[in-house]
């Protein structure tokens, strides 16, 4: 074996491929061929991803290129060695004469410019009516371009680089914006007030100047868009800035980017998570009005579970109508109070304090996640009603009327999923309408109704228990004459 060192730009064909250089313009973590890692980039480097990367396997006698880190350096350094490597298979190729026939090529499809070569180096052809049409068909046809998911958005000269922090806080703005992969992340920027204006990554060129391509590999100019239609184009964009100022000399700045992409001629659909709930979104509730049918929803969706809204005058009455949305995991707690004035009957109170309490189209379902869809109704959780009664006296008349006071609703909910990312999903939900005998009038014909409502969010998750797999059973047999001539 033959040891050599020298430089990257000698090894020849050898040292230019490698397999882990995945990223165009940036360096991928532990691909020490990668030719754009620099020293900075092998510090957070933990060993080499390919340490050894070979030519054509086949040949008997090959190069290959060892590549290894040294820490000890500082900075760590790259150390690469050109080796050859030897073949023990005694159907290697010792010598070839023509490189290309070692793989297999794409032919070459004739066009109006190379046609005449290809005349040339043909022994000629012949084609008939079928193929000659199957032929110009196909090459009438162009092949469409198109973004796929998770491609890089590709800009006039390079990609649409979207700053993110990679194996620490630090902001790294080498790092590609993917085609229909929503980002928001945060980093912190080292910053020098007396060369401000130097650093590219704080000017609104950096991030304006950018021309995005329609569609991969095109060259029209089109301006910073991230809205797409449903044949992969990027056709709009629109950037926004929230500028701020800084007063010490050397500090550390935190920056937010994000990304997001809106598909073309179509509304979004609100959610209250995706698919977990949200801590301060609205609960989403609906009811069925018939069997077998799917949910039905409001169009507003801070109006599908409500309770009463409190007022300053505590007037049932003043705002009739104006009601609170059920926050998901806020415990919540209002009341008003109502004054009836003369001799009513006590029926007719008891159905006005109801619809105060239970307001217009209470739900009768709630949705599991925050993006349950309306029609998988299986999957949706019921309400369950529950009246209880108290009697202010011992001893009540069975038949005498009972009015409602209070509404607690009760939400369980539990940790969904990984335990890395849990989701909240709701499993149980309770309404409990609290009613008691009607109050006797107060001097001067006049009764003050005290009414109130609660939520409250329980947690039922239960602890997490470490899974193992069962280990596997090796049914081996070994043949019969395994032991033969000893046995």
């Amino acid at each position: 074996m033959i040891t050599a060192h020298c430089s990257l730009d000698l090894l020849g064909s050898v040292a230019a491929l490698c397999v882990c250089d995945l990223s165009p313009a940036q360096c991928d973590v532990n691909c020490c061929c990668d030719p754009d890692c620099s020293s900075v980039d092998f510090s957070v480097f933990s060993a080499c991803s390919v340490p050894v990367v070979t030519g054509d396997s086949q040949f008997c006698s090959q190069k290959a290129v060892i590549y290894s880190l040294n820490f000890t350096a500082n900075p760590p350094q790259r150390v690469f060695e050109l080796v050859d490597q030897i073949n023990p298979s005694i159907f290697c190729i010792h010598i070839t004469n023509y490189k290309p026939a070692l793989s297999f090529i794409n032919p070459e499809v004739p066009d109006e410019n190379n046609f005449d070569t290809l005349m040339k180096t043909s022994d000629g052809f012949t084609l008939n009516a079928e193929s000659y049409i199957s032929f110009t068909t196909k090459l009438d046809i162009p092949t469409a371009a198109k973004y796929e998911y998770g491609v890089p958005l590709q800009t006039s000269d390079s990609f649409l680089r979207f700053p993110s922090s990679l194996t620490s806080s630090l902001c790294t703005d080498n790092n590609p914006a993917a085609f229909l992969v929503n980002q928001a992340v945060k980093c912190t920027r080292k910053i020098n007030l007396e060369q401000c204006e130097e650093i590219e990554a704080l000017s609104m060129a950096f991030y304006s100047s950018p021309e995005i391509l329609r569609v991969p590999d095109s060259r029209k100019k089109v301006k910073y868009s991230l809205t797409y239609t449903d044949a992969g184009e990027v056709t709009k964009a629109d950037l926004s800035f929230l500028l701020g100022t800084v007063s010490s000399v050397v500090v550390p700045l935190q920056q937010k980017f994000e990304i997001h992409f809106l598909q073309e001629n179509t509304q979004p659909v609100p959610l209250s998570g995706n698919p977990g709930y949200v801590v301060g979104l609205p609960l989403a509730a609906g009811f069925q009005p018939h069997k077998g049918s799917g949910i039905i929803q409001t169009t507003n969706r801070y109006g599908q579970l409500t309770i009463l809204h409190s007022t300053t005058e505590q007037d049932c009455l003043a705002l009739e109508g104006v009601r609170t949305p059920v926050l998901f995991g806020y415990t919540m707690q209002s009341g008003c109070k109502l004054r009836l004035t003369g001799a009513l009957p006590c029926q007719l109170v008891a159905q006005k304090v109801k619809s105060l309490l239970w307001g217009q189209g209470f739900p009768d379902y709630v949705a599991p996640f925050g993006n349950s869809q309306a029609q998988d109704m299986l999957d949706w959780v019921p309400i369950h009603f529950i009246t209880q009664s108290f009697n202010r006296k011992h001893f009540v008349l069975q038949d005498s009327c009972q009015l409602p006071g209070a509404l607690v609703i009760e939400v369980k909910w539990t940790k969904y999923g990984s335990l890395l990312n849990p989701q909240a999903k709701i499993v149980n939900v309770t309404a409990n309408l609290i009613s008691s005998s009607f109050p006797e009038a107060n001097s001067g014909n006049e009764r003050t109704i005290l009414i109130s409502t609660a939520v409250t969010f329980v947690d039922v998750s239960a602890p997490a228990e470490a899974g193992f797999r069962a280990p596997p059973a090796i049914n081996a047999r070994l043949p019969f004459n395994f032991f033969f001539p000893f046995v």
